[in-house]
């Protein structure tokens, strides 16, 4: 923490010779204190007495942090310093101060968020209760302004809406002749002394952020109400009664002196941007692995960061997705699919204060797996009717549900399409005939580790014809594709032209999603959560209309997790 100290007058009170005889008894200076001299103009009510001058030692406290960054919020402590005045002084007697005020600048390079004043820290007061306001260089209360204020409601002697120069008002320090620590003062001096205030900004940009009293604008001038310390003095004498003596301070060495240390920087706190550490990612891999066998691979990061995410990778491609950092690790359960040497790194891709880094390159032999293949059936669903000229959707069940591989669908044994991805024991196909008739659909599946391939019996479908006036119609389904278990997501059809009217039908696989969905300007959207995990083969059929052909959208596949504890999504936002 930086810490600064501005200690002794608060509000210095000249002499009122032969008259009211009120002087300030400066307070000694401190160790760590910005040191200075204050000059102050107090200008009796009376006539036989003229302006007094007087120089007293002054200083002032200010804690901070020594170092912040930039958009940083931070609070720091600004404590007038203690002040007193005299039982009595040439022939005079004093009655006591009035309107306390102390006026400090918000620091260029910071936006103000709020001040308070500091419960305990204040001594031998009375009055109006201490309080901080943000005002102007007119003293008035402003959002806007540059400048705040400790006093008691604003009610000071001048530059104020709320200024007196012979009636008592704001934060009083009345006389006790007693010290702070409540003990009887020796000489009679009544010592008193204004609360601290915590000033809270945000620290702006890379620079320095300087503390100040008000000294800008007339309170740079000798005997100004907008000098940072101004008070009314009170005191009585024989022939003249009550003098009034309303006094100016400001932080000079002299009454025509230029401004001292008091009016330059309280403190310095550096506005810097952290820099970011350096980190190293190890990468802890098995040296031999068997294809189809989870293995798992693990990155450590050092020094430890605050989250980030770590990309596991099989030479240049992706394994999976990134992996979030927790307590410097990073954890990827992977299954390499074919055998052969791969080359393993894990790239950590930084964090707040924290740089990004790779690991050296491991490799991991991934031997071929001896597996027994499991017996599949391929099974050809089809729709009721189709239509030349509009897809229809040819649907192929492997059972039981193998991981991977794909279909060949067939017409009359001749190969339609490409190969089609097996996505929950399902592969789906949107096929457009463009001959009338009878044909035969056989699907043929692949297999895949640990299943084996299988052929499907041949199935007729009775492909019609459109009416001569029946337009042709082509249905795409749209999703996210990765969803989680338990959150909604929405599967959307559209359906060209967008004039067809009817409805549309979702399935997963060959399983109705819900019930007919209506088109709306060619599109029907169906909210649909899905309740377990894995691959999910989502297609639409529209239904047909009058003067509009059924159709068949191609699969849309969709990858369903699991949420892990705390319900973050691993598919990302």
């Amino acid at each position: 923490m930086l810490r600064t100290t501005l200690r002794g007058s608060v509000a210095p009170i000249g002499a009122v010779t032969l008259a009211a005889g009120l002087a300030l008894i400066g307070a000694p200076a401190s160790a760590d204190a910005v040191n200075f001299q204050t000059a102050c103009q107090a200008t009796p009510s009376v006539a036989i007495a003229g302006a007094q001058h007087k120089v007293v030692a002054a200083s002032a406290t200010v804690t901070a942090p020594a170092t912040v960054t930039p958009g940083q919020t931070f609070t720091y402590r600004i404590q007038p310093g203690p002040g007193s005045y005299p039982d009595s002084e040439s022939g005079g007697t004093t009655a006591g101060l009035s309107r306390l005020k102390f006026d400090f600048e918000i620091p260029a390079n910071s936006t103000f968020v709020g001040a308070t004043v500091v419960a305990g820290t204040g001594g031998n007061l009375a009055g109006v209760a201490p309080n901080v306001l943000r005002i102007n260089t007119s003293g008035a209360v402003d959002a806007a302004g540059t400048l705040l204020r400790l006093s008691g409601n604003n009610q000071v002697i001048g530059n104020s809406p709320s200024s007196s120069g012979n009636s008592e008002g704001g934060i009083t320090a009345p006389k006790l002749k007693k010290n702070l620590d409540g003990t009887t003062n020796s000489g009679g001096n009544s010592v008193f002394q204004l609360p601290a205030v915590d000033v809270t900004v945000v620290a702006g940009a890379s620079g320095t952020i300087t503390p100040r009293l008000r000294v800008a604008g007339n309170a740079a001038s000798y005997n100004s109400d907008e000098n940072y310390s101004t008070s009314l003095a009170k005191a009585s004498a024989p022939l003249v009664g009550t003098v009034w003596a309303p006094t100016r301070c400001s932080p000079r060495d002299s009454q025509s002196g230029a401004l001292n240390a008091g009016g330059g920087a309280l403190a310095t706190i550096a506005v810097s941007a952290p820099v970011d550490a350096t980190t190293a990612t190890t990468l802890t891999a098995p040296a031999t692995a068997t294809a189809g066998t989870p293995v798992a691979l693990t990155a450590a990061v050092s020094p430890a960061p605050n989250g980030g995410t770590v990309q596991f990778k099989d030479g240049g491609t992706n394994i999976g997705a990134p992996v979030q950092v927790t307590g410097g690790t990073a954890t990827l359960n992977h299954t390499f699919a074919t055998a052969g040497a791969r080359s393993v790194t894990a790239v950590f891709n930084g964090a707040a204060g924290f740089t990004g880094s790779s690991s050296a390159p491991q490799t991991v032999d991934v031997q071929p797996a001896t597996v027994v293949a499991v017996p599949t059936a391929t099974t050809v669903t089809l729709p009721a009717t189709a239509t030349t000229g509009s897809a229809a959707g040819l649907s192929a069940t492997i059972n039981p549900a193998p991981a991977g591989g794909t279909v060949q669908f067939k017409v009359d044994n001749t190969p339609i399409g490409a190969p089609v991805e097996v996505v929950g024991g399902v592969a789906t196909l949107a096929h457009v005939f463009t001959t009338a008739g009878h044909h035969n659909i056989t699907a043929s599946y692949s297999g895949a580790v640990g299943f084996a391939p299988s052929q499907s019996a041949s199935a007729t479908l009775s492909v019609d014809a459109p009416a001569p006036s029946d337009v042709a119609t082509v249905t795409t389904v749209t999703s996210l594709p990765n969803a989680v278990v338990g959150t909604q997501v929405d599967l959307s059809a559209t359906v060209a032209p967008s004039t067809a009217s009817g409805t549309v039908q979702f399935k997963d696989g060959t399983t109705p999603i819900g019930g007919p969905v209506p088109l709306v300007n060619g599109v029907a959207i169906l909210p649909h959560t899905f309740t377990t995990e894995g691959g999910h083969s989502i297609t639409a059929e529209y239904s047909g209309a009058n003067g509009y052909v059924a159709s068949t959208s191609s699969a849309f596949a969709v990858t369903v997790g699991t949420p892990p504890t705390g319900g973050t999504n691993p598919f990302g936002s």
